[in-house]
């Protein structure tokens, strides 16, 4: 086996633990800036508020409906603000957010939908906040700052639409079908 000596032959034999440690702590950072990078779009307090609907559909896509509403207005208040650096990275972060909350939503819609779920009392606020979010997108003057944010919320409030449709669609002739099964938020579909 070489020794170290060979390995480095440049380095004095000093310097080569040192080099080992501040190669270390160059990767221990990056990987920390990385980790803190990813951007959690819900507050800890919605967070718990989720949590504590558990599994009830009509309250937990009330809640994340609420939520996008709130997002919507952090972002249309950003609309009306001078033009800077501060305000474009946090409308990014405001779009980076409000996309994942509605790919969330419509995460729990699928899950919702196949089982059956009587979802359709939610629907209806679900379809105007959809109409709402939309305009407010439509509405944000495009900037290179955050335009791939901008289109990545769009397509996802554009995808949450027509999902949205096609559970409306589908619960209401299920239902007309089944109608002693309406009113439940049953975990299995029967």
């Amino acid at each position: 086996m070489p020794s170290h000596r060979s390995l480095f032959p440049l380095f004095p034999r000093s310097l080569v633990p040192c080099s080992c440690a501040l190669a270390l702590c160059v990767l221990i950072n990056t990987t920390l800036l990385a980790q803190k990078a990813q951007r959690e779009p819900l507050t800890e307090t919605q967070q718990d508020q989720i949590a504590e609907a558990g599994l009830d559909p009509v309250i937990r896509v009330g809640l994340y409906v609420k939520f996008l509403n709130e997002n919507a207005e952090t972002i249309r208040g950003l609309i009306k603000r001078a033009k800077s650096q501060a305000r474009a990275r946090r409308i990014d972060d405001e779009l980076q957010d409000f996309a994942a909350l509605m790919d969330e939503l419509g995460d729990n819609l699928d899950v919702y939908s196949g089982r059956k779920a009587d979802i359709r009392k939610s629907l209806k606020e679900l379809n105007e906040g959809v109409q709402s979010w939309q305009g407010v997108l439509h509405d944000l003057p495009s900037e290179p700052s955050f335009e791939l944010s901008l289109k990545e919320a769009l397509d996802s409030s554009n995808d949450l639409a027509q999902e949205t449709k096609e559970i409306t669609s589908d619960q209401e002739a299920y239902f007309k079908a089944h109608p002693d099964e309406k009113n439940q938020d049953r975990a299995e579909p029967k």
